[in-house]
C-alpha cells in the first residue's frame, strides 16, 4: 500500500465527517498472509473499504471488533488466532476474551492487530442573535478547550476568539445546515427567533438541544411550538432551564453550567429538567437526578 494513497483516503473520510477504523498489523507469529505494517480502513458498517490486513479470515473477525471500537471510542490490540477447525473451537471455548478471537483457517499463525477508531469531533453549535453576548463568547472559548468543534450561526456576533466555523448570513436558512446526531445545539436567540429555530431543530436528530431563556419565555415558546404541531417528545427533551444546577450567576458560571449539562448528556448522565417539566408541561412527577 502506498502511504500517500492511504493518507489521502483517510483524509477524505475525515473531511466528510464519517467515522471509521484503521486496523494495523503490528506483529505476527507463524504463518499468515498479513505482515506487520499492513493496514485496512473499516467503515462504520464493518466493511473493508481500503487496504488489507491479510485476507478474508482475519478481516472478518476484526471488522466486528472495529464496530465495537466505534461504539466505545476506544482503541485496542486484538489477537487473531488462525487455527484449524478443532483448535479454533477449543480456543474459543477455553478463552472467551473480547481481545482474543479464533478463526478457522489452515494458516496456523497468530496476528496482533491494532484497532483504532476515528470519530469526527463532537460539535457545539451556537445559534445567536447578534451583538455582544458574554455567554456565547464564553461557550466558544470553553467549547474549544473541551475539544468540541465550535460552530456559530449568528449574523453579527462579537467574539474574542474565532470559532471553527462562522455563519454570518443575515437571512441564513437553518434548514440548510447539516446537523449530525452527535451535535449539541444551544439556542441563544433571545426572543422572536426562538420558535422558528426550535421548530427546525425538532425535525433534526441531535444529541442535545438547549435554550437560554427565562421560564416565562420558555412557556410562551412551548405553547407556540405545540400550536405548530411540534411533538411532545421534542419539547420534553429540551434542556431548559439550560445548564447543570450549580447556582450559576455570572456569565462565566452560566457557561460552566451549560457545558456541564452538555458533557453530562454526552456521557449518558442526562435527566429531564425537573423545573421545566413541572412548571411548563404541568407534570408533577418526581424526577430522580
Amino acid at each position: 500500500m502506498k502511504q500517500r494513497e492511504f493518507t489521502s483516503f483517510v483524509d477524505r473520510l475525515a473531511q466528510k465527517r464519517e467515522p471509521f477504523v484503521v486496523a494495523t498489523v503490528v506483529r505476527t507469529h507463524g504463518s499468515s498472509l498479513g505482515k506487520p505494517g499492513f493496514k485496512a480502513v473499516i467503515s462504520r458498517e464493518g466493511r473493508i473499504v481500503f487496504g488489507t490486513i491479510g485476507g478474508v479470515c482475519p478481516e472478518s473477525a476484526v471488522a466486528t471488533m472495529a464496530q465495537d471500537a466505534l461504539r466505545t471510542g476506544r482503541a485496542r490490540i486484538v489477537k487473531v488466532h488462525l487455527e484449524d477447525a478443532r483448535s479454533a473451537l477449543d480456543g474459543t471455548l477455553r478463552e472467551p476474551s473480547p481481545d482474543e478471537v479464533y478463526v478457522e483457517t489452515n494458516c496456523g499463525g497468530l496476528m496482533e492487530i491494532y484497532v483504532e477508531p476515528y470519530l469526527p469531533a463532537d460539535r457545539l453549535v451556537l445559534i445567536g442573535q447578534g451583538g455582544k453576548d458574554d455567554v456565547e463568547d464564553g461557550l466558544v472559548r470553553m467549547g474549544k478547550v473541551l475539544g468540541f468543534e465550535t460552530i456559530v450561526i449568528d449574523h453579527l456576533p462579537t467574539l474574542s476568539e474565532d470559532p471553527d466555523t462562522l455563519v454570518t448570513d443575515l437571512d441564513y436558512d437553518l434548514n440548510d445546515f447539516q446537523f449530525a446526531e452527535s451535535d449539541s445545539v444551544i439556542v441563544l436567540t433571545k426572543g422572536e427567533r426562538d420558535v422558528p429555530t426550535l421548530e427546525v431543530l425538532s425535525k433534526r436528530k441531535v444529541r442535545f438541544v438547549g435554550i437560554l431563556a427565562s421560564l416565562q419565555r420558555v412557556e410562551e415558546d412551548v405553547e407556540e411550538l405545540r400550536s405548530r404541531g411540534v411533538s411532545q417528545g421534542f419539547i420534553e427533551s429540551l434542556h431548559s432551564p439550560i445548564g447543570a444546577d450549580i447556582g450559576a450567576v455570572t456569565p462565566e458560571e452560566v457557561v460552566v453550567s451549560i457545558m456541564a449539562d452538555v458533557i453530562g448528556t454526552k456521557r449518558g448522565r442526562h435527566s429531564p429538567h425537573a423545573v421545566f417539566l413541572s412548571k411548563v408541561l404541568g407534570d408533577r412527577r418526581t424526577l430522580s437526578p
